[in-house]
């Protein structure tokens, strides 16, 4: 799994794979080019508090079993940019293999992963590119056994402004850029996460109204481009 360039997730997510196309498609957790502009605060981790309590090998295990218990979620997202500008919209995800960001017009821009390709149609140049999902940190979220060992490492866990957050990264290349996951605890539930790709720019994606374990229409995830006249689905 290469973090670079795929979350250039947002996210999910600046940093796919070192084509043209997958830089587009790293805008899923990253940087999502921007056509509604809205100024935003991002919440950093601030310095640690000697008076929390901070987790270790537990939480990390219960982060694992939790994520590998998700096998749908629909959420409202709030997305924000390395320059603080933000933009809305829902967000899909059935495991393993596939997710949606559909954005809030006027944006049109669309992100989907089918199983296999994930897809992003850019919808101010009328353009659309694919990746593979292995080629994406969306293989990350997406693969049907999640382990936090292997190709990615845990490099930091801590609790912080009332979340517990931890940050992962490629085993084999720790400078190509993290991810950082927010959690809620009690129960656990992720609540964000956090892109830096290798040049240092960061963005955010804040999941809002998050439902698991529900009924996802799988039409969701078949791809077609917005602008054909008679869509051709990537079934």
């Amino acid at each position: 799994m290469r973090l670079r360039p795929f979350l250039s997730l947002a996210a999910l997510i600046a940093a796919v794979a070192a084509t043209p196309a997958a830089a587009q498609v790293g805008s899923i957790m990253g940087q999502q080019q921007q056509q509604e502009e809205k100024p935003a605060v991002r919440s950093e981790p601030n310095a640690v508090d000697p008076g929390v309590p901070q987790p270790g090998e537990a939480e990390i295990s219960a982060i694992e079993n939790y994520l590998n218990g998700i096998h749908t979620m629909k959420a409202r997202f709030l997305q924000t940019a390395n320059d603080g500008k933000s933009t809305t919209g829902d967000f899909y995800m059935k495991r393993p293999g596939r997710l949606r960001f559909e954005y809030d017009k006027p944006v049109t821009d669309l992100i989907v992963a089918d199983g296999l390709q994930i897809h992003y149609y850019d919808g101010q140049m009328k353009q659309a590119s694919a990746a593979p999902i292995s080629k994406s940190l969306a293989d990350f979220f997406l693969r049907k056994n999640l382990r936090l060992s292997g190709d990615v490492r845990v490099s930091d866990l801590r609790r912080d402004n009332g979340l517990l957050f931890m940050t992962v990264v490629e085993a084999k290349d720790g400078l190509a850029g993290s991810l950082t996951l927010g959690f809620s605890e009690n129960p656990l539930q992720l609540k964000k996460w956090r892109v830096v790709d290798g040049q240092g720019q960061v963005t955010e994606v804040e999941l809002l109204e998050a439902q698991t374990g529900i009924d996802i229409d799988s039409e969701l995830f078949h791809y077609y481009d917005p602008e054909a006249k008679n869509p051709r689905y990537n079934r």
